[in-house]
Parts: C-alpha cells; structure tokens; sequence
C-alpha cells in the first residue's frame, strides 16, 4: 500500500444492523469495504424494551479483528439513547430503545414547565416523543439514574468500552434536546428548570477529536497491533452521513435513507422562527459549524415492517410489483407518530388510507407503493418547506444511505420534488466516518475536498423528474386537508 494511503475502520451502527466498514483513503482514492456485518435488534424484557449492547460490542470487536491492521477507528450511531455508568465506570443495565414506550405523555410534563415554544427557541430541535430530554425526564425518579455518575450516548459508550475515556461527541449531543444551537454548548438554564444533571455527560468533544488508543486488552481480543487511535467522528450517523454528500456548491438538499428519512438542507446558522417549529424542522449540529436543518420522517421502517410481516418476500420482486400499481391511489402521513411503534403495519396503513376516505391497499404491491409513494411526498414536503422557511433555494436533491438502492423511491422522489435527484453513496455514513478520521491523519482537505473526492470515487446515479405535477399537488393536499 502506498505511504500516502491508509486505513480507516469506521464502526457504523444502524437501528436494525451494525458493520465495521474498511476505508482506505489518499489524495485521489477513496474506496470501502464491509468487514464485518452483524445484526442489531431490541429485545423485550419485563421492563421494557432494550438495546442489546453487549451483543454490538462484541460485533464491534469481531469487526475490527477482521478489518485487520488499521491507522485509525470511528464510531458512528443511531442518536438520543445512552447508557447509565456508575462510580465505577460499570453500566447500570442495558440502553432502553427509543421506540420504548416509557416517553409516552412525557412532553406533556415537560411542556407544564418549559413549554414546547421555550424548548425550540432554546434548542432548535423538533418535537420527538424519544428526544434524551424527554427520556430523562421519564427516568428521573428510577433507582438506575439515582445511582449514574455518567451518561454516555451510544457511540460514545463503545469508544468508552475501547480506549477507557468519556467524551459527548457534539453532532450526537445535539439531539439530546439540550444543546444551544447558536453556541454549540449546553443549554444550562433549560437543564437547570427541567431538574436535569449536565455533569452527568462526559466534556464535549468535536469531530476529528482524539479520542483515545484502543486499550491493551481490546488490541489483545482483536488482534491488532498498538497503538491503535480512535477518532472522533460525527458519531450521529446522519451527521456522518450529511458529510459524505457528493454536492457541488452550496443550493443542495439532501435525504439521508435507511430506516429514517432526514430530509433537508446543510446551513450555517439554525433557523429558530416559530413557523420552523410549528413545520417541526430540526436544527442539529453537524461538521465545522454547520447546522442540519432536517425534518425527521418514518422513512424505509414503513416498508421493513410491513416486509417482516410478510414473511420477508423477494423485495426486488415487490418493487418491481410495486412500479405496476397505479400512482398515488393512496397515500399516508409519513411522519405520523402513530406509524412509530413496530408491529402491524399493514393494517395500520390500511386503516389509515380508509380514514381518509382513500382506497384501501390491499396485496403487497399496493400497500408498498402506497409508502412509496407516502414518502416521496413527505420528501417534497420537507424539501419545499425548509426551502421556504431557512430561505435557501435548492437545485439538486441528493439521496445517500440505503435507500438509494431503492430506484423506484428515488424516481418517485425525483417527480415528487420537480429537481433532479443523485443517488449514491448508499454506504454514507461509513464514508462520512471514514473522511473525518482521514482528515484529522492529514490525508484530505476541507468539506469542499471532501465532497469533490466523493464524487470523484464514488458511483453515482441521477433521476431526471417525470411524470405528472398536478398529480403530486392533489396527493398532498388529501394529507393536509382537514
């Protein structure tokens, strides 16, 4: 291997899977291999729902034994769970999921003493029933939080288990609902009058951070040889993920596809306008100063539930299904929270469409462009309504994550927005991941160099808009109708 190329393991953690990605990076290649995939999935105890995070550990190591000999490790992850350490530095039980029902009715709690206008002027970030703050605040009067010395976000928790050092990596912490925006530090009088500890959070740290070296026994488990840095990445996936956008210029949106769609636009400062929270953006942090401003919606988990179901069918044979049904016969919210929960989906889908008076899908074909199509057009709705409220003309609509390997949403979401969409790279947030361990060793430039080596390297496919306008318009209004 060349001296001015090395080696990258990012550690990417999905809601439903985990990999150790394998980059290797100098100034004009950029090329990623899976290592190691492995499952990721909740299980349901008497207490709830949980986070098996022994079980992703233990992939984490099994990855980085078969990523080999490597210059640098990043870890990046799903956003707002965490765990509970105790004075001991031991975890006190397993991370509770975001989709566990304990936050039920808890906003409405909070509100009672910071009210939800005072929460988004103060933080910018958009209404979730699993937001940390909320999640804390359903946990204050449990015997674990009474016992925790230290909270440590999922990504952080492992980059913990790994060097021994605790940090709270930024792009992550501002989706705990507790980050001031506009400084990019703790919101202290917020934390103050929701009763909630910040010294139980590790200092913050910034992306490209040293984070520590791999400890003498996780070398000896995995085989590798010291030391060995871990570096600090966007550890919110979709932060990863909005850093490895192939965008030319600056008049982009993008949509970052997996389990959740983020739709929206890369800022510089965070649009904190009672219309932006009354439309439910969100302003988190993302690489050098940059502000994400995204809509969070159902995304791709409509679909993986309805699959799972099913019985998991052929999924090529379902789309290709799916491109014969006529458009847009049906449609659903896809942001509705009331899609959040696992567990019949089709049916919920169903009884949605025949609440709106729509008809009611019935095969598998129908159901499924039914949440194609219901995401294309939550797609254009977030994408016309950040445009609007953040005042930032789009040209291009990038898709990146999983998702692009679904053409028919791509071109769906391509007529839906009326704008040209570029579909790729499906590994995002690997890539992401990857760049920001290789710019902190030296090896590429600023975002802007970022970007242009990503387009460079990466394959690429572009969606011309098609099809019928007038059609989309009507779709949306069935939504926003009373």
């Amino acid at each position: 291997m060349s001296a001015h190329v090395k080696s990258f393991a990012a550690v990417d953690l999905g809601a439903s899977s985990g990999r150790v990605m394998v980059g290797r990076v100098g100034p004009e290649a950029l090329e990623l291999t899976e290592a190691h995939r492995f499952p990721n999935g909740p299980v349901r105890v008497p207490e709830g729902l949980r986070w098996d995070i022994l079980s992703l550990y233990a992939g984490v190591l099994d990855g980085l034994r078969a990523a080999g000999q490597v210059d640098s490790v990043g870890i990046d992850s799903w956003a707002v769970d965490y765990g509970l350490l105790d004075a001991d530095g031991a975890l006190l039980g397993n991370p509770v999921h975001y989709r566990d029902a304990r936050t039920e009715g808890v906003a409405e709690e909070v509100w009672a003493t910071v009210s939800a206008a005072e929460l988004y002027a103060a933080t910018g970030l958009q209404y979730a029933p699993f937001n940390t703050l909320y999640q804390l605040t359903a946990a204050r009067s449990t015997a674990q939080l009474a016992a925790a010395e230290r909270l440590l976000l999922v990504p952080d928790l492992l980059a913990y288990w790994l060097t021994g050092e605790a940090g709270t990596e930024i792009t992550n912490a501002s989706t705990t609902q507790l980050i001031d925006p506009r400084t990019r530090d703790w919101s202290h009088d917020l934390a103050d009058r929701l009763g909630i500890d910040l010294e139980l959070f590790a200092p913050l740290r910034q992306p490209g951070d040293p984070a520590g070296l791999l400890l003498p026994r996780v070398l000896e488990e995995t085989g590798l040889s010291g030391p060995v840095p871990v570096t600090t990445v966007g550890s919110h996936d979709t932060a990863s993920a909005v850093a490895a956008v192939p965008a030319a210029g600056e008049r982009f949106a993008y949509i970052c596809t997996g389990t959740w769609s983020l739709a929206g636009l890369e800022l510089e400062r965070p649009v904190l306008t009672e219309a932006s929270r009354a439309a439910n953006f969100s302003n988190e942090l993302g690489l050098d100063g940059t502000v994400r401003y995204l809509r969070n919606i159902m995304g791709l988990w409509l679909l993986q539930e309805c699959v799972r179901e099913w019985g998991q069918p052929d999924l090529g044979e379902l789309l290709r299904a799916a491109a014969e049904v006529p458009a847009l016969r049906s449609v659903v919210d896809a942001g509705d929270a009331a899609f959040l929960a696992p567990g019949r989906m089709p049916e919920r889908i169903a009884d949605a469409c025949r609440e709106s008076g729509q008809p009611v899908p019935e095969s598998c074909a129908e159901i499924t462009r039914c949440i194609l199509d219901s995401l294309a057009l939550a797609h254009r709705r977030a994408i016309r309504e950040a445009e609007a409220l953040a005042d930032h003309p789009v040209d291009v609509v990038h898709i990146v994550g999983g998702g692009t390997r679904n053409e028919l949403l791509c071109q769906l979401t391509a007529d839906a927005c009326g704008l040209p969409v570029v579909a790729g790279p499906a590994e995002a947030a690997a890539l992401g991941n990857v760049l920001v361990q290789a710019r902190a060793h030296g090896l590429v430039g600023d975002r802007t160099s970022m970007r242009r080596l990503l387009a460079r390297t990466q394959p690429l496919r572009r969606y011309e808009p098609r099809g019928d306008a007038p059609a989309w318009r009507a779709a949306e209004d069935r939504l926003t109708r009373p």
